[in-house]
């Protein structure tokens, strides 16, 4: 046995001993525990803020060991040595990771502790899920403790300040305490309330999409991309690359939202009475643009800009209208309104300019 260089009984320093024996095995399990969980999580696709993960340093061990040593029989009684946090982003995910832990290991539910319900009504505390678990072929018990980015915090400025320490606290900064830990509980529950009712609200526009009740539905980032699954620019890109017998190179159409909300669409519906509208001279455009040339692939971009472009001039939109179509779908340049000239000399002879105004 090596020096007692701390203030530990004979007893305790076995204990101490016994953990530099296994140390190795302390850090393996807790590189295994910390890649399994982050497996885990990617798989179930729950985003988290980090897993952390740490053996209890022989300082820590021997501090424990000096206080309370008579408490552990051997070292086996300590449930900590290596621990395992996950931090959330939401406090309904929390239960999603203790599920995930309760699959994987096996806990030991009489010493785990669920710190979310134990603290009093008027003393806010942090709030955290603490397992202890086993694993399959490591004889010794661990800690995984799971709590949100904001109960983190709160646990962090427990640490920091003293408070519930045993150190005391100036009254009016223990007031300022319990204030702040009540806004950061209120804030995670609002969190998580409004993450689900944003859950609720994206399945409800799928709804209303799905049944073609679009005139129902406000334009926004999620209804637009909703509207997209659709797929409501392939007919008409289909017609267009059929001039050339060109194939369709796919890319991403939402920064089409900023131009038909720019265009006053405020619906789904507006839209697709737009497209239904100018489809024709949408066309008529595309072939102006690609008749005459070889080009075998076209973006599936080309639809809703030749939508946009008709509707622009059939309006009466003019250069001023097609500048700003360029300038929400590549940000302002001098060159833009160049190319509204251009589009312009491009649409001023054919059939559909005719029934402008």
């Amino acid at each position: 046995m090596s020096e007692n260089i701390y203030q530990l009984d004979p007893h305790c320093e076995a204990i101490l001993e016994e953990y530099r024996e296994h140390l190795p095995q302390f850090e393996e399990t807790a590189r295994k525990v910390h890649a399994m969980l982050k497996k885990v999580m990617d798989e179930a696709g729950i985003i988290v803020a980090s897993i952390e993960s740490r053996v209890k340093t022989e300082k820590s061990l021997s501090g424990k060991l000096e206080l309370k040593g008579s408490k552990y029989a051997t070292l086996a009684d300590i449930t900590d040595i290596v621990g395992v946090r996950v931090i959330t982003f939401y406090s309904d995910d929390v239960d999603k990771v203790a599920s995930a832990v309760d699959k994987l290991y096996d806990v030991d539910w009489e010493n785990s502790v669920d710190k979310r319900k134990a603290h009093e009504i008027d003393s806010f505390g942090y709030m955290s899920l603490h397992y202890i678990c086993r694993m399959d072929g490591f004889p010794y018990r661990f800690e995984v403790q799971m709590r949100t980015v904001l109960q983190h915090a709160w646990a962090n400025m427990n640490h920091d300040t003293g408070y519930k320490s045993g150190v005391e606290v100036p009254k009016e900064y223990l007031r300022n305490l319990n204030r702040l830990a009540g806004m950061l509980e209120l804030a995670d529950e609002q969190f998580s309330r409004i993450r689900n009712e944003l859950t609720d609200y994206r399945r409800r526009v799928q709804a209303l999409v799905a049944s073609g009740n679009l005139a129902e539905v406000s334009l926004d980032g999620d209804t637009f991309r909703s509207y997209l699954q659709l797929h409501p620019f392939d007919s008409l890109n289909r017609r267009i690359a059929a001039v050339n017998q060109a194939e369709i190179q796919e890319v991403n159409l939402m920064p089409y939202l900023g131009v038909f909300k720019a265009l006053n669409c405020k619906t789904l519906g507006d839209i697709d009475k737009m497209v239904k509208e100018n489809a024709d001279a949408a066309f008529q455009i595309a072939c102006y643009q690609i008749g005459l040339t070889d080009l075998d692939i076209i973006s599936s971009s080309l639809a809703p800009q030749d939508v946009c472009i008709a509707a622009i001039l059939r309006s009466g939109g003019g250069k001023l209208g097609l500048k700003m179509l360029l300038d929400n779908l590549n940000g302002e340049s001098e060159s833009n309104e160049m190319m509204a000239d251009y589009l312009l000399e491009q649409a001023r002879n054919l059939p559909f300019m005719n029934q402008v105004k």
